[in-house]
C-alpha cells in the first residue's frame, strides 16, 4: 500500500508574504524609511507600503509623521512582551541537552546564577564521574569551575565581586589558582576571546567546559556545560567544544538572541 503524503494545511499566502516586511522591519536597529524596507523584503515600494498601510492600522506598525520612517507598533511591543513572557529557559534547555549528550557522549548540565552564585538546575548523560560530587542544586566555584568562570566573563563584576573576593582569598590560603583578581581578569578575558571556559582544576579526574547562553536582551541566562574523565575528555576536547558552541548557541538562538557563540572561535 502506497505511503500517504503529510497533509499540507492550508494558510494565507498574503499573510506569509506580508512577514516579510515584519522581518525587514526587524532585522534593522531603527526607524527606516519606505525603500529600505521594501529592499529588504524583496519586493516593490508600492506592495510594502500597502502592507504597512494594514499593519498600521491593527497597531503593529507605526509612522513617524516627521520623518515619515516606520516603526513597531504598540501591538507589536504587546505581542513581544508576551511572548518573551513565556519563555522558559530550563525548560528550552531539555531538548539541547539530550542533543548534545548525544553528540559529545559526556555528561551535560545547565546550570543558573542564584542566591549563592553558578548553580546547577538540569543534568543529563554519563553518571560517572561527576554523580558522586555533583548534583541539581550544586554551587559551583565561581573562580575554578568552568560553569562560575562563564558567569563571571559574561555577568557585571557587580554581581559577582564579593564572591569573588572569598573565593580568592581561600585560593591563597589553599595554594589554588587563581590568586589574584589580576590574574582572575586575565583569565576571564581569555574565555571571552575562546567563547567558552575549559578547567580541571576543580575535580581530580574530571575536565569541564561550560559556554554562555544569551537572553532576548543579549544578558547571560545560563551556562551550556559538559563534564568528563580528563583523559578521554582532553582527547576529544576540539569536537566536545564545537558541539557545546553549537549547542548554546541554539539555546540563545531559542531565547531570543542574537549573539554569536560559534565554534569558528576555537576553530
Amino acid at each position: 500500500m502506497p505511503r500517504s503524503r503529510p497533509r499540507v494545511q492550508q494558510g494565507i499566502q498574503s499573510i506569509e508574504v506580508g512577514n516579510r516586511v515584519l522581518a525587514a522591519m526587524a532585522q534593522g536597529s531603527a526607524p527606516a524609511m519606505l525603500k529600505d524596507i521594501a529592499s529588504a523584503a524583496r519586493m516593490t515600494a508600492s506592495k510594502a507600503h500597502r502592507y504597512l498601510v494594514s499593519y498600521a492600522r491593527v497597531g503593529l506598525v507605526a509612522q513617524d509623521a516627521e520623518t515619515g520612517r516606520y516603526d513597531f507598533g504598540p501591538m507589536a511591543l504587546k505581542v513581544g512582551l508576551a511572548a518573551l513572557g513565556r519563555i522558559d529557559a530550563v525548560a528550552y534547555a531539555m531538548p539541547v541537552l539530550r542533543d548534545l549528550a548525544a553528540a559529545t557522549g559526556e555528561t551535560v548540565a545547565l546550570a543558573v546564577w542564584a542566591n549563592h552564585g553558578a548553580t546547577m538546575v538540569r543534568w543529563m548523560g554519563a553518571d560517572a564521574p561527576v554523580a558522586a560530587t555533583l548534583r541539581v542544586g550544586s554551587v559551583m566555584p565561581l573562580t575554578r569551575s568552568a560553569t562560575g568562570l562563564v558567569f563571571a566573563a559574561w555577568q557585571p563584576e557587580r554581581r559577582w565581586a564579593a564572591l569573588a573576593r572569598e573565593e580568592l582569598a581561600y585560593n591563597r590560603r589553599y595554594a589554588l589558582q587563581p590568586r589574584t583578581k589580576a590574574q582572575l581578569r586575565r583569565e576571564l578575558d581569555s574565555i571571552r576571546a575562546r567563547g567558552l571556559a575549559a578547567t580541571d582544576a576543580f575535580i581530580p579526574g574530571v575536565s569541564g567546559m561550560a559556554a554562555p547562553v544569551f537572553d532576548h536582551d543579549e544578558s547571560l541566562a545560563a551556562a551550556l556545560v559538559a563534564l568528563g574523565y580528563s583523559a578521554g575528555f582532553k582527547a576529544a576536547g576540539k569536537s566536545i567544544a564545537a558541539a557545546l558552541l553549537a549547542h548554546a548557541s541554539r539555546l540563545s538562538a531559542r531565547l531570543g538572541s542574537g549573539a554569536s557563540t560559534t565554534a569558528e572561535r576555537i576553530a
